[in-house]
């Protein structure tokens, strides 16, 4: 476990920024980070409450919110999209943020509950019913139904036909408990139910869900003398109205309170965490005093209740019928130790079989068995979450500065610096804390802990999280930061054997989400850089063929068997001759009839799809050097077959408004290049159809290749910009030191990468312009429109690629309509079963404002978006 970066605000004399008391943050599925923080005014009155959310990626692009709480926030809370986010205070209300139009920087308060005066001590999203099991024992098998198998799990509250409602549930300080329900027609169903008859003072509270459907409330007063209580609270509908049941269930007490040498050296009870949310048979207690803590971890169990022999005499059936109760049964327990500040869980859904734990401690794979402890003397520990074994430790020396003189440091008055806020990333190899000086802190945390592995062992492990990752469409950033460059070629060539092994249908589920993991991947890597450019074209040209087709309409209303699209690649694979008039007539061509503004409007996309051809096709004689950008088409049956498809539907386009076509600079005014292109391609198509016996193309293609430049002018291909990221920054092992809304003046990895490329390769500069630099004029990388080196109109960008796009301020123009359906195409998050797929190269498509339009656009508070 090492620091992998260090960001803080700015240095100034009197700082505005102040952690909150208590402070908290949250870790998003999508790599999305929120915390907290008191901003002061001028005057230093009055608090300002401050949510600030920031992508771990570019962690300087932070955003803020004054959230309007009149009180200390007290809870964050992400939704399982890791696009809502609740908010709590210690004034009793709640909001509900929602991103605006996908914006990350752009969040809009969507509704809200409130218990007057009560402040919340524990917050959570009402249970979706969706629960994987991740089970280690099965990692070497193919099938990622058997690695990844779905649990039996209920919703807590579901709507007609069984759809799971969405909603919260809080736990306030008097003892009640609040449940609010959103309704489809975007209504708000509140209710509030006091947790027992005799309500008592609520210091610590954790909300988890059972398989059943049903909730259960952990809460404790705060002293260690007193019982941690235990509640099952069920949710229903009732007449339009929201009704709340709750149930006690046993309790128990620390096994510290019942030691004699040990009754009163820990007073209070500090930290009380269920494992899982959806595991509500297991509890984490740490008691503390003044200087030191100790944790237990507890197991909900049923045990058979022995019957006395009068009984067993008077009925003999009773014996064989034991009757069963739940009693808590402690797992494990620490000894003493330093004051525990702040505490994560894993939100990795290991398994927890005996064969999962005994493979798990064979290959030394520990994501989503230890759990993070923080403490006041600044070290952190990983520990295992069943037996409380430390098995890894953070030192609170190795995030100070080096600067600072050792004997400063030594002689220092003030109270050490320690993490007041602790959160485990989705796969367990990433955590993000908060001391008390404000500053963020991101930490790495090995796979096997430290454990020397050999490189196929440590292969392994990150193949299974990135597998992981693939098939709930969740952010695989905190793997990167375990991918050495080296590491690349093999990891990328074993994801692709273990989706070739997978079925068709979730390999076309999955189809996207492989190119985009691949594309993170390769950017790791100089060696694998160029391969970047073939998995985005890749993706452009899947959301242009998919946006294209979904144009086309049927001439008769009657449904008919297959869509217009389906037909259009049936046609083309069965009529294999190289002149396009010929397929071009087996067609119904009355499908392909558009509006003549739309048409016009496509014109760019159409350009694209047409010097990508000739790009491609001009290739060919150097097909044999896989540092060129297009090498993978060459040899793809698949995207030759689509590009094939595309320039029969824009021949027949051409027909009706021929000012759509592609323009080309041809050397002669007679020669018909889309017919030469066509031919071209098909003959190119037909050696790679086969993918199972491919072969090369014959010498007449490729000298008929070797003679386009001298009749077609070649375009330079323009795709791939290069980020500025963190991840390329972490070559070395020495953290990052960064600074909240200042991005870092060195220059990054992929910027040195680029001018060592473009200095040392001995590549034409068609290969170069895939690589663009950083301070080119921009370009609008899904409608192919040049924006200038400072663009006028709010534009988005990828942090993970710093692809731009224009953002129009009216949408009402029809040709900006149909160009945004790609846009759609390419900015929906890759989830599997409710979330769409992605089409670009990263979970989420986050885009920003430039910081050169901060002055033009005052309100935006931040260049980040989603």
């Amino acid at each position: 476990m090492d620091v992998a970066y260090i960001c803080e605000w700015d240095r100034r004399p009197r700082t505005s920024h102040c952690p909150s008391i208590p402070l908290v943050c949250a870790w998003s599925c999508r790599n999305l980070v929120a915390f907290t923080t008191d901003q002061r005014n001028e005057e230093e009155k009055d608090l300002t409450h401050m949510i600030h959310i920031l992508d771990t990626e570019h962690p300087w692009d932070i955003y803020s919110i004054s959230s309007g709480h009149q009180e200390v926030i007290t809870s964050l809370e992400w939704d399982q999209s890791g696009s809502r986010l609740l908010s709590a205070d210690a004034d009793g209300h709640i909001k509900c943020w929602g991103m605006t139009d996908h914006l990350a920087n752009s969040w809009q308060n969507l509704v809200g509950s409130e218990v007057d005066g009560d402040p919340i001590v524990a917050l959570s999203w009402l249970h979706n019913g969706v629960k994987l099991a991740l089970h280690i024992e099965k990692s070497g098998v193919s099938s990622f139904g058997e690695k990844f198998s779905r649990v039996k799990f209920s919703p807590s509250l579901t709507l007609f036909g069984g759809k799971p409602m969405e909603g919260w549930i809080a736990v306030t300080i008097s003892g009640l408990v609040t449940v609010s329900l959103l309704k489809p027609n975007g209504q708000v169903l509140t209710a509030t139910e006091s947790l027992c008859r005799l309500r008592c003072r609520v210091a610590l509270a954790d909300i988890a869900f059972t398989g059943g459907g049903n909730i259960v409330v952990a809460t404790c007063d705060g002293s260690s003398t007193s019982p941690v209580q235990f509640y099952k609270v069920c949710v229903s509908v009732v007449s339009e109205k929201c009704k709340i049941d709750t149930e006690i269930l046993p309790s128990l007490f620390m096994r510290c309170t019942s030691d004699p040498g040990r009754k009163d050296k820990f007073p209070a009870v500090t930290h009380l965490k269920f494992l899982a949310r959806d595991m509500s048979e297991q509890v984490l207690l740490v008691a503390s005093n003044q200087c030191s803590s100790v944790a237990e971890c507890w197991s909900l169990r049923k045990e058979g209740l022995p019957l006395n022999n009068l009984f067993q005499q008077l009925s003999p059936g009773v014996s064989d019928k034991q009757p069963m109760i739940l009693k808590w049964r402690i797992l494990s327990a620490t000894n003493e130790l330093e004051r525990v500040s702040a505490v994560a869980l894993p939100k990795l859904p290991i398994s927890l079989t005996s064969a999962d734990i005994k493979m798990a401690n064979e290959t030394k794979f520990y994501p989503g068995l230890g759990l993070a402890l923080a403490f006041h003397d600044g070290n952190v520990h990983i520990v295992h979450r069943l037996s409380l074994q430390t098995m890894a430790v953070l030192f609170g020396s190795s995030m100070r500065p080096s600067e600072e003189p050792s004997l400063k440091r030594q002689r220092s008055p003030t109270p050490c610096v320690h993490f007041k806020a602790l959160q485990m990333s989705w796969t367990s190899l990433a955590l993000v804390g908060l001391d008390t000086q404000g500053k963020l802190s991101m930490l790495r945390v090995s796979p096997s802990m430290g454990h020397p592995l050999d490189m196929t062992t440590s292969l392994r492990h990150l193949l299974f999280l990135l597998e992981y990752c693939m098939v709930t469409g969740y952010d695989w950033w905190d793997i990167l930061l375990h991918v050495q460059p080296g590491m690349v070629h093999n990891l990328v060539e074993k994801l692709h054997e273990e989706y070739t092994r997978q079925n068709a249908a979730l390999q076309q589920v999955l189809s996207t989400r492989i190119l985009a993991m691949k594309a993170s991947l390769c950017k790791l890597s100089p060696n694998t850089l160029t391969r970047v450019c073939d998995y985005h074209a890749k993706l452009f040209l899947i959301s242009i063929s998919c946006t294209l087709k979904s144009l086309l309409r049927p001439h008769f209303l009657n449904t008919p068997d297959k869509s217009p699209g389906d037909r259009l690649t049936e046609i083309c694979n069965k009529f294999t001759d190289v002149d396009i008039d010929k397929v071009m007539i087996n067609l119904k061509t009355e499908e392909f009839v558009l509006d003549m503004s739309t048409l016009q409007s496509l014109q760019q996309l159409i350009q694209w799809l047409g010097d990508f051809v000739l790009y491609l096709l001009a290739s060919v004689p150097n097909q044999g050097s896989q540092l060129r950008p297009g090498h993978s088409f060459l040899r793809d049956g698949s995207s030759l077959g689509t590009l094939r498809e595309m320039m029969v539907m824009i021949r027949i386009w051409g027909l009706l408004k021929p000012s759509c076509l592609p323009v080309y600079t041809a050397t002669s005014d007679t020669q018909d290049s889309m017919s030469l292109l066509f031919r071209l391609l098909t003959r190119l198509w037909l050696c790679s159809r086969d993918e199972n016996h491919p072969c090369e193309p014959d010498e007449a293609l490729i000298d008929e290749c070797c003679l386009l430049p001298s009749q077609l002018l070649i375009p330079s291909m323009d795709w791939l910009p290069l980020g500025n990221g963190v991840i390329s920054r972490m070559q070395s092992k020495l953290p990052q030191r960064l600074q909240f809304g200042r991005p870092p003046g060195a220059p990054s990895h992929t910027s040195v990468q680029y001018e060592v490329y473009t200095r040392t390769c001995e590549v034409p500069s068609i290969v170069t312009d895939f690589l663009r630099s950083p301070t080119q004029p921009k370009i609008d990388h899904l409608r192919r429109l040049h924006l200038g080196t400072f663009p006028t109109e709010p534009c988005k960008s990828c942090t993970r690629h710093c692809t731009w796009t224009h953002r129009p301020r009216s949408f009402h123009a029809h040709s900006l309509v149909v160009s945004l359906r790609v846009l759609d195409l390419a900015v929906a998050s890759h989830q599997l079963s409710s979330f769409p797929l992605l089409l670009t190269d990263d979970p989420a498509f986050r885009v920003n404002l430039s910081p050169l339009f901060r002055e033009r656009l005052p309100n935006a508070r931040c260049p980040r978006v989603l």
